[in-house]
């Protein structure tokens, strides 16, 4: 937060006087050379010696304020500039660090903000904050034609989440939570099995409960592995899509709506970086079908006696005669993890990691690297004018604040840090 007042001309240490801020403030800014601006702070020790710093978030849209730094300016001037690497995975993107007398203000563009550092005789509250925020947007209105050329050079890019790494996280973490239920039986030898009719209840309302969870979390994921596998194609045309297919929406749009054994033997046709067509007869591709046709069921809830059957028995009248006794075990839980198919949840997974590996292994060597690498991002990004596909940012976010301590005690106080 704000850490000071405004401080015109010399005063005592021990006590500051505020000020308004000037109303001509933000036009008396001036553009120092970047050398001024590296003399100025090995003078004085560097940013460690700022009376201020200052956080502004969306009060200013990060990107009204770089244009009309650029329209009004020029180029970033700030020593943060020279310290960048050649890619947006930086602590700061962008550095303007202006001047008012002799005091530097620096504007840097972060990830999460704009962080403003007053370096020199000069300090801030929250009310010059809202003044120095409210001048600057008046301001915009004398540089309109200017600003609106320096947003013209800006590529426009979307950010959006991609469903497959979604999904891929989501049903790994379910896994993983399955994984750690006890799923034994209670009438099974290892099992402590309590004699009094009490204890026997409470036992078997607890392994009710974690048997229902875990069943759950099978359903979830069972019905997920359709769409995960499904998300990949989508991705995969989405990326690799011929130019002349992405230039036609109605053209991609019907690819998208076609049955998915139908998309899949047409990948080579309408994408790019095929080596070879995928052969559906594959088992990779024969597998998979099977598990669409699974989740037909599963979804629908189709009634299948054939396939959701549990006990056979015959009956005399109203007498029943079973056909072969089964325990209550696997009259009851057991019945349940079956139907949800609990047995074959990890086959399954396999199944959609090998289609996925499969239809891979049928693009040239650098498609399959390059669609490695997208299918293991959260983040993707299309071009809003050209619709290109990109990758903007690392998998980590950066974040950071400045330091500052004061160098002499206020009123008689400790150092301040900040």
């Amino acid at each position: 937060g704000p850490l000071a007042t405004y401080r015109n001309g010399p005063v005592s240490s021990n006590v500051r006087r505020r000020m308004p801020l000037p109303s001509d403030f933000v036009a008396s800014l001036e553009y120092p050379s970047t050398e001024e601006i590296l003399q100025t702070t090995k003078t004085r020790q560097s940013i460690a010696c700022s009376r201020a710093y200052l956080e502004l978030r969306n009060e200013l849209k990060p990107v009204d304020l770089y244009c009309y730094f650029w329209a009004r300016f020029g180029m970033p001037n700030g020593i943060q500039n020279f310290l960048r690497n050649d890619h947006s995975d930086n602590l700061v993107h962008w550095d303007w660090t202006l001047k008012h007398r002799e005091t530097l203000i620096g504007f840097w563009g972060t990830n999460f903000r704009t962080d403003l550092f007053v370096i020199g005789d000069l300090e801030f509250e929250e009310s010059e904050r809202l003044e120095l925020i409210e001048q600057i947007r008046v301001d915009f209105k004398n540089h309109g034609p200017k600003m609106a050329a320096a947003r013209g050079k800006l590529e426009h890019w979307t950010e959006f989440v991609n469903p497959y790494a979604r999904l891929t996280r989501t049903i790994r973490s379910l896994r993983r939570e399955l994984s750690t239920i006890d799923l034994s039986s209670p009438f099974s030898e290892t099992f402590n099995t309590p004699t009094s009719a009490v204890e026997q209840a409470e036992l078997w309302k607890a392994v009710t409960e974690s048997h229902s969870r875990a069943y759950g979390l099978c359903f979830g994921m069972r019905s997920m592995l359709p769409v995960w596998a499904e998300a990949f194609l989508n991705l995969l045309i989405f990326v690799l899509a011929r130019p002349d297919v992405k230039s036609d929406s109605r053209l991609l749009e019907s690819i998208y709506r076609q049955q998915i054994d139908v998309r899949v033997r047409g990948l080579h046709l309408s994408c790019i970086g095929f080596e070879k067509p995928v052969d559906y007869k594959a088992d990779a591709c024969k597998n998979f079908h099977r598990l669409i046709n699974e989740r037909n069921d599963l979804l629908h809830g189709n009634v299948v006696p054939e396939k959701q059957k549990f006990n056979e028995v015959y009956f005399l009248g109203k007498v029943p005669v079973f056909k072969e006794y089964r325990s209550l075990w696997d009259r009851t839980l057991a019945v349940e993890g079956d139907s949800v198919g609990i047995g074959q949840l990890d086959h399954e997974i396999q199944t959609v990691e090998n289609f996925v590996e499969y239809v891979l292994n049928c693009l040239k060597h650098n498609q399959r690297e390059f669609m490695r690498a997208v299918l293991r991002k959260r983040d993707l990004a299309k071009n809003s004018k050209d619709g290109r596909f990109g990758i903007l940012f690392p998998d980590h976010l950066v974040d950071s604040k400045p330091y500052l301590k004061d160098k002499e005690p206020t009123n008689g106080g400790p150092e301040r840090d900040a």
